[in-house]
């Protein structure tokens, strides 16, 4: 299979922080390639760095087959990208925000509204297609702002923390889109600092950590990585705990963990699942929960990196400090240029 994105040495500098010290990607064309790490990691540096929004101080890229040095104009023509923030105009409506972009592209008046209604019934915002974007929900404006980043029909997209702020159902909304996509031939890079998105969408994982890649795989690779396994139990009676507490320590010979009446323990080997079945059978506890899993990405993640992926790394670069480069900074909107609009733009108008 081709690869969509090549990356080989990628550093960049701001002042005495080093954001990316040397960072190596492969994404295979037709994947969601997750790119996984806590702020500061350089998640966002290598996304702009490979939209050609910054300019490394080393290192060669190629995107959609384009070297991002030589050939930048026909890699912006190539990618969308949606940012950490939403870049549609908020006075617009739906309809005239999408519209503007495709006569921005080049578009007729014809096809962009064609293709400002396809994409609006596409993103489940057909019904609100009239009105401005300011009166939509978190999840509809992410919708609208991802629909603004397919209408010149890109081959790659990057989706950089997508689901920042969202609720459950507006993040499982958008999983659903991504898959879409994919099914259709787009590639996607996404960023993210939540594992479980990570796992339900991606092919292949990097893990970030102060600028560099320190392992990469198949989602289910990286686990067995870990090894290991952990027994979830949670009695059907609140006043069974202590007793259930006991057989897992005598069982295991491990210390369990307990969290909302639901005990946790560090396994090897499933021979211990029946033993404790046994065990807690002979002791007249009935459960309500019993499982055994493997290791989540979220432990993966702690192993490699001695931090969970939400947690920023004191002194660590801060990819939102990208504004001395044109970035953006804390909270502020994304700059022109960074979100689907300010790409596509740059990609028909340099």
């Amino acid at each position: 299979m081709s690869h969509a994105i090549r990356a080989e040495g990628l550093v960049k500098r701001f002042g005495a922080t080093t954001a990316l010290a040397g960072v190596d990607l492969a994404v295979r064309t037709g994947t969601v390639f997750g790119l996984l790490g806590p702020n500061g990691a350089g998640k966002t540096t290598t996304v702009r760095v490979l939209a050609t929004l910054l300019r490394p101080d080393a290192g060669t890229a190629t995107v959609g087959g384009y070297d991002i040095h030589r050939e930048a104009h026909q890699v912006r023509q190539t990618i969308g990208l949606t940012g950490q923030y939403a870049s549609v105009d908020e006075t617009l409506t739906g309809a005239e925000n999408l519209l503007l972009i495709g006569r921005l592209l080049g578009m007729s008046r014809t096809d962009a509204r064609a293709r400002a209604r396809q994409l609006l019934a596409d993103f489940h915002l057909a019904d609100a297609a009239d009105r401005a974007a300011k009166t939509y929900s978190g999840g509809m404006r992410r919708r609208l702002d991802l629909a603004a980043s397919l209408v010149g029909r890109p081959r790659l997209l990057f989706l950089d923390e997508p689901t920042t702020g969202l609720d459950p159902r507006s993040r499982t909304e958008l999983w659903g889109i991504v898959r879409d996509l994919v099914d259709s031939g787009v590639t996607v890079l996404l960023t993210t600092q939540y594992l479980e998105e990570a796992d339900q969408l991606a092919d292949e994982v990097a893990v970030v950590d102060h600028g560099r890649v320190i392992a990469h795989g198949p989602p289910e690779e990286l686990k067995a990585r870990v090894g290991g396994q952990t027994l979830v139990v949670r009695p059907d009676d609140p006043a069974d705990v202590p007793v259930l507490l006991a057989v897992l320590r005598e069982v295991t010979g491990a210390e369990p963990q307990l969290a909302q009446q639901t005990a946790t323990v560090a396994v090897n080997g499933g021979d211990i699942l029946p033993a404790v079945v046994r065990r807690l059978d002979e002791a007249e506890v009935t459960v309500a929960e019993l499982a055994l899993r493997g290791a989540s990405l979220d432990e993966v993640f702690l192993s490699l990196t001695g931090h969970r992926a939400e947690e920023p790394d004191d002194g660590q670069h801060d990819d939102r400090d990208d504004h001395r480069a044109g970035g953006t900074r804390g909270g502020d909107p994304e700059p022109q240029g960074s979100g689907p609009r300010g790409n596509q733009l740059e990609g028909t108008l340099a």
